[in-house]
């Protein structure tokens, strides 16, 4: 529906209000209100609800020039001129994500300042940028995930234009984008969308939950749908990132979700690309990306936290809250072989059985979305502290290569990939004083109970958290990042060039370990990624004889079936039918 026309079942009269003209709105039978004439591209309007003089946005609004309390502006999609005419879509298997916050990802914090950095993801062998959300907020600088305009692009970024300017610039590098979307939840500050109509129903733990199957729901879905696709089709997006889809309640036959994967295919098939729609999910369900032929959901993917959670506690040890159970001795082995850990398995977090297995003949890896790290399991340490404040670099090492070679889809999170010092921090910018002070209290009473000391927790609303959290370019230069990046990007290559690493057949993927977890080997068609976790040199054998070593993160010999390697390290070689009988210098190496 096009600007000067709103869905409004609740309020008995609406006008519009066009620089100083205020004029009523008729409605019609399906309580969408309209103006008495167009507008045009460029115009500012608000809509005043019955006889409250109060200017609101309009809930589509895809123009917030002012911030999330001024008047909205009619933006004319036609107007930018895209360069990306040969662009014919990047499909997610076999992709290789990188996850980043535009407000973060550089100093200035602009999509125009990204768009620099550009060619470094590209040569880094990036093949989706998936973008953290980009609506419209209250404030400056945020996660996004308190969006309250889903359809505007956060101004300080650089507006519609900017978005677009970018989603042209990763196309031009031959790269595609995901942008993280949420419709979970509404933010705390300029959020009008319940005065005009039932878009909401209960509360969830971040706010007002999405009416999906209420009375009124017909239109809030419509409202949902039409958001996704004008990414997928006014901005040239290649794919979106749901937020928390297990807070959708939703008990309709034909859930959101599947009529939202549907309307998604259709448009691919209209524009002749692929359109991805992965899940952040916590219910451990595969039906989230069963197609629906199968009586699944149909979307492509989802996130696997059971993945990170088993790697993350291999490589720190630590055993707290959600990491206990996988503290269990074949705990990484287990996920990796089957995507996830909790199926139909006792959860102690949750005090209850969760999940349900993954059919792995059926489903193939690529369909989970893997990571080291991302921005929740960053951001929501008391101290948003990286893995690499605290995990050594061979360790750091091993994990990227189980990532970066494993059936799933990888993904990286922004300065992952050069061992980045800075932490990356939770931050906000409500102007609201009460409002940023029940943020800041709210933050440091939940880690107070796991031991905190308040002092201790930056404060969300400082600038300084922000600028804390920002990446330091210049550690690129430092040899101890220079060389974690060149491992990264030689692990990007060796996937991109070896197709047995990109297998996301999860049949045919074995997983080997060794005793008391010292090692792991992945089995990836004849290749073999070995990752030797323990703290002394040890002999592994394999189930075939080496060939040659493509990669190492630190020197390894081998001699027949056998590699000795370093502690701390990881090698992929390939392997061969052929016994060749060892010289007695490797012989000797190896004894």
């Amino acid at each position: 529906m096009k600007p000067g026309s709103v869905w409004a079942p609740k309020p008995h009269r609406v006008r519009i209000r066009i620089a100083d003209q205020t004029v009523d709105m008729s409605r019609d039978a399906s309580d969408w209100w309209h103006a008495p004439e167009p507008l045009m591209p460029g115009t500012d309007y608000a809509y005043l609800l019955d006889d409250d003089d109060t200017a609101l946005t309009d809930p589509r609004s895809q123009w917030q020039p002012d911030g999330v309390f001024g008047p909205s502006r009619c933006y004319d999609h036609t107007a930018f001129r895209w360069t990306d005419q040969a662009w014919t879509g990047r499909a997610l298997p076999g992709s290789v994500l990188y996850e980043l916050h535009v407000g973060t990802f550089t100093p200035a914090g602009t999509f125009d300042a990204a768009i620099e950095r550009l060619d470094y993801l590209a040569d880094l062998g990036i093949d989706l940028v998936e973008v953290m959300p980009v609506n419209a907020f209250d404030g400056t600088v945020g996660w996004g995930y308190d969006g309250v305009l889903w359809g505007a692009v956060h101004e300080p970024y650089g507006g519609p234009d900017g978005f677009k300017r970018f989603v042209d610039a990763c196309h031009a590098r031959d790269m595609g984008v995901v942008l993280d979307v949420v419709y979970n939840h509404i933010g705390p500050s300029g959020a009008y969308l319940e005065r005009f109509g039932p878009y909401f129903a209960g509360q969830n733990q971040w706010g007002a939950a999405l009416n999906t199957d209420g009375p009124g729901s017909d239109e809030v879905r419509r409202y949902v749908i039409d958001n996704a696709t004008g990414w997928l089709r006014d901005f040239h997006v290649d794919g979106l990132r749901l937020d928390a889809v297990h807070a959708i309640v939703d008990h309709r036959a034909l859930t959101l979700l599947e009529e939202l994967s549907a309307e998604v295919d259709a448009l691919a098939a209209g524009l002749r690309r692929p359109l991805s729609l992965i899940a952040e999910s916590d219910l451990n369900d595969p039906r989230l990306i069963t197609s629906r032929e199968a009586n699944g959901y149909g979307l492509t993917a989802q996130w696997s936290d059971d993945i990170h959670h088993a790697v993350h506690v291999t490589l720190t040890g630590e055993t707290q809250g959600y990491y206990k159970d996988f503290a269990a001795p074949e705990a990484l082995a287990t996920t990796l072989r089957s995507a996830y850990f909790h199926a139909g398995t006792w959860s102690s977090f949750r005090g209850r059985t969760h999940g349900r297995p993954v059919d792995t003949h059926r489903i193939p890896g690529s369909r989970f979305v893997c990571y080291l790290q991302d921005h929740d399991q960053i951001g929501n340490r008391a101290q948003g502290d990286r893995l690499s404040a605290s995990v050594r670099p061979g360790l750091l090492a091993c994990g990227a290569a189980i990532v970066l070679c494993s059936p799933y889809t990888p993904m990286i999170f922004m300065g992952e990939e050069w061992a980045a010092s800075t932490p990356w921090q939770f931050f906000a910018s409500f102007p609201d004083p009460g409002l940023a002070d029940a943020v800041r209290n709210g933050r440091r009473s939940e880690f107070a109970a796991h031991g905190w000391a308040e002092e201790e927790i930056p404060d969300p609303m400082s600038p300084a958290t922000v600028e804390r959290s920002r990446l330091d370019w210049k550690e690129l230069s430092v040899p101890e990042h220079r060389s974690m990046l060149e491992l990264y990007r030689a692990l990007i290559a060796l996937r991109h060039q070896h197709p047995e690493l990109a297998d996301p057949r999860l049949d045919e993927f074995t997983v080997e370990t060794g005793p008391g977890g010292r090692w792991l080997m992945l089995h990836r068609g004849t290749l073999r990624v070995a990752c030797h976790l323990g703290g002394e040199v040890d002999n592994i054998r394999l189930d075939r004889p080496v060939g040659k070593v493509l990669l190492a993160s630190a020197e390894v010999t081998h001699a027949g079936h056998v590699l000795e390697m370093p502690p701390e390290s990881f090698a992929v070689v390939t392997t061969t039918d052929v016994e060749r009988k060892p010289s007695a210098d490797e012989l000797a190496r190896i004894e």
